[in-house]
């Protein structure tokens, strides 16, 4: 049973080490820690990772972070370390003190309708206490300086998904456009899909706060806290 849901995005910057002298990710890690601390809080059994990836896959959450390849993403082929999402969501869950069990899920970006029902079944069809820690990036072209350069259409897209992460509204991000998002380079569609999935799945309320929503680098940044039930 899902109990908990925390959202964050997974830029390198969340990594003290590679903020240089001037942390300028500080107040959008705070929300972060404050997002995993509410889900902590609701006393799960486990945490339960998504975290967007080339490909669906399980991973070992006892491999290393491999921040040498994180100068802004991950390298193509280096499987020496977590991807860049599940690396953020261990040292998140390490900030926040989290001792209990993790299970990392890498959820591919484009996964299928089928894909994502299937595995936000089976998440939710757990008999344990889960919190779901769901890493994903907004749209990466909102300015002239982001790396997709700009694009008018991500505006009315990122607020779409606002929407929907203040709002608690599950069916929203399981319709988000995945031509669309691939255009925008929106690193949270398959995360969000499987988590809206397993939400919906529950058949739950839910209470949902916006902690941060942002875009300082030219890409959305959105930090959520869900409480289910």
């Amino acid at each position: 049973m899902i109990v908990a849901v925390a959202v964050c995005p997974h830029p390198p910057l969340l990594f003290r080490e590679l903020t240089g002298r001037d942390d300028v990710a500080a107040d959008l890690r705070a929300a972060c820690v404050s997002a995993v601390s509410s889900a902590i809080a609701a006393r799960p059994d486990w945490i339960v990772v998504l975290g967007g990836a080339r490909a669906t896959a399980d991973w070992d959450p006892a491999l290393p972070l491999g921040l040498a390849r994180f100068g802004t993403t991950d390298t193509p082929g280096d499987t020496t370390g977590l991807p860049l999402s599940l690396g953020v969501a261990v040292r998140l869950l390490d900030t926040a003190g989290w001792k209990g069990p993790v299970e990392l899920h890498g959820i591919s970006w484009d996964a299928t309708p089928a894909e994502v029902t299937a595995h936000g079944d089976k998440l939710a069809a757990r008999d344990e206490r889960i919190a779901l820690l769901v890493m994903g990036d907004g749209s990466a072209r909102r300015g002239e300086k982001a790396p997709g350069y700009i694009d008018e259409r991500a505006f009315p897209f990122d607020d779409a998904t606002r929407r929907a992460l203040a709002g608690g509204d599950a069916q929203a991000l399981l319709d988000m456009d995945v031509g669309l998002a691939g255009e925008l380079m929106v690193s949270c569609r398959g995360t969000f899909a499987v988590m809206a999935a397993a939400v919906r799945r529950e058949g739950k309320a839910v209470r949902s706060e916006l902690l941060y929503g942002d875009d300082p680098f030219g890409v959305m940044y959105f930090v959520a806290s869900w409480q289910l039930g």
